[in-house]
Formats: structure tokens, C-alpha cells, sequence
């Protein structure tokens, strides 16, 4: 059986090796750390590999998508920071770097070893990075905003050094030195507000608050 279709895309069996082979390397980094302390256990490998999943499928699920690449989507960002939330910084980037490892893989684009890390394993890692606001009052809602920021900043440095030439023609000048930044943030602050919105019902907060008591259990 093939990994690929003949139009270059990922069959079934391809998204599977797929998945496992990110699921092996948040697995062997875990097992890996030094430190007795920061070392992953069995409910947090589940917990991060749940995540990744779901970030997965639910990036598949689009409500629309731009000409040359992003999209908003079923709240795929979500689960990812919700690692850095649950976890911590570490563990979330590392969950990030991953997924982002898998996305690079379902639709690889490559102009240059640094476009790709910045399009696919920084932007990602970045989400990560919600762990910073994980002790503050609305932790959760600050981490994510942070971290879509984050996001959105690598796939705008990207689209400055490798994606200049897609621009549309005759734009002002103006609009020339914003259209990376206004082009990157526009799908994720689309979905980053309806997600906001969403995780800031009280059902909603009160269902995550449940399921982070069972990923914090010891």
C-alpha cells in the first residue's frame, strides 16, 4: 500500500505513519528528559496525543480557506494550548513542534529549510507558549491569545522573506509593507475570536475546567 495518492497527498495509511510518527517523537522526548521532574508521564502523553488528534481533525474541518495557504477552522489551534495551559510551557511547545511536524507532512510547501520552520514547526511550537498565562486569573484565554500571537508572528516573518512575489499586483505601497501581517492575522484572529468567544461561556469553562481536573490528576 502507498503513503501517497498520485497527486502528491497523504492516503490514509500516510495520515496513520503520520500520526505515529509524531506521537513517537513527543513520546521518545518525554522518556528522554533528564530531568525526573519535567518528564512526561502516561497521563500526559495520553492527554498531549489526544490533543494533537483532535488539532488534526479539526483542521480539516474548515469554514474557509485563503488562496495561498491558511484558513479558519473548527477550533484546531485550541488543543494544542490547552497542553501549554494543562502542562506548561515545555510540554506545549514540545506538543506544538509535533503537531506542526504533522501538518508539514499532511500538506508540505518548502521554499526553504527556514520558511518551512517558520510556517510549520515555529508558528506551531509557538501555541505552546500559552503556559505563560497558566496561574493568571483568565489564564486560559490570555495563553491563547498569546499564543495564536505568537503563531501568526512566525507565519508573517515567512511570508516577508519567501512570499513577497504572491502578492497581488498593484497594491499601494502601503498595503505592500502590511500584507503579510494583515493576510496571516486576518484567518487566525477570525478564528481566534470565535474561539475566545466560544471557551468564554460559562458551559464551556465549567466542561474544560472538568476535563483539566482529569489531566492534572497525579
Amino acid at each position: 500500500m502507498s503513503v501517497l495518492t498520485p497527486d502528491g497527498s497523504l492516503t490514509t495509511l500516510g495520515f496513520c505513519l503520520c500520526a505515529a510518527a509524531a506521537a513517537l517523537l513527543l513520546l521518545v522526548a518525554g522518556v528522554i528528559s533528564r530531568n525526573q521532574k519535567t518528564r512526561l508521564s502516561a497521563r500526559q502523553l495520553v492527554f498531549c496525543g489526544a490533543a494533537m488528534a483532535l488539532s488534526f481533525v479539526t483542521s480539516c474541518i474548515k469554514v474557509f480557506s485563503l488562496p495561498y495557504g491558511g484558513s479558519v477552522t473548527l477550533f484546531s489551534m485550541l488543543f494544542i494550548c490547552l497542553i501549554g495551559h494543562w502542562y506548561g510551557i515545555r510540554t506545549g511547545i514540545l506538543t506544538g513542534l509535533a503537531y506542526g511536524i504533522l501538518q508539514f507532512l499532511q500538506e508540505p510547501y518548502v521554499l526553504s529549510p527556514f520558511q518551512v520552520c517558520c510556517d510549520y514547526i515555529l508558528a506551531f511550537a509557538g501555541l505552546g507558549l500559552a503556559g505563560f498565562f497558566s496561574h493568571s486569573a483568565n489564564g486560559l484565554q490570555k495563553g491563547y491569545l498569546a499564543g495564536i500571537l505568537v503563531r501568526g508572528a512566525f507565519h508573517a516573518l515567512g511570508g516577508y522573506l519567501y512570499w513577497m512575489d504572491y502578492m497581488p499586483d498593484n497594491f499601494p505601497q502601503i498595503l505592500v509593507r502590511v500584507y503579510p501581517i494583515v493576510y496571516n492575522y486576518s484567518f487566525i484572529l477570525a478564528e481566534g475570536v470565535l474561539t475566545l468567544i466560544v471557551i468564554s461561556m460559562p458551559p464551556v469553562k465549567k466542561g474544560l475546567g472538568q476535563i483539566r481536573g482529569l489531566a492534572m490528576e497525579k
